[in-house]
């Protein structure tokens, strides 16, 4: 390993260089207000989709299932992309998680918005799978500016 400046930037920490573009980097610069407020939207849109979901999937049983795990999936997707990151899922995803176990809690009077059966089941599974999905998928890599020939 190497030290000095060298080693310093390569752990993202280097003078200079703000922490952006290299791994850890994000660590060593303050968060953005915009970033902030991407992820509190997300965040906000994951709980709206949530609830919207857990309400469409009982309605309309096989076809609301689809609608509202296509939905999450559209967002999941939709953050990461947007933010091209991988917390663009997990904010979202938060959102969605929390409406979604807030929903099944259920009452005291013993009402709830989730009845017993198999939709209902595959929605809080299959949301978090799509969530998983999203969050791991490789990202395609960005064009480069120069040629990638060696010579030129």
């Amino acid at each position: 390993m190497g030290t000095g400046a060298g080693a310093a930037a390569r752990a993202g920490g280097g003078a200079g260089t703000g922490g952006r573009g290299e791994p850890g980097g994000w660590l060593a610069s303050p968060p953005r207000p915009g970033r902030i407020a991407a992820y509190l939207g997300l965040l906000v849109l994951g709980a709206v989709v949530g609830t919207a979901g857990a309400l469409v999937q009982g309605g309309w049983f096989p076809g609301g299932l689809i609608l509202a795990l296509v939905a999450s999936a559209g967002l999941f997707y939709g953050g990461s992309t947007a933010t091209g990151t991988s917390f663009g899922v997990g904010a979202p995803a938060a959102g969605w998680l929390i409406a979604v176990i807030f929903l099944s809690l259920g009452r005291p009077e013993g009402d709830g918005v989730f009845a017993a059966g198999l939709g209902p089941v595959v929605y809080l599974l299959g949301g978090a799978v799509v969530a998983v999905m999203c969050a791991t998928m490789s990202r395609s890599p960005q064009p480069a500016s120069e040629s990638g020939r060696l010579g030129k």
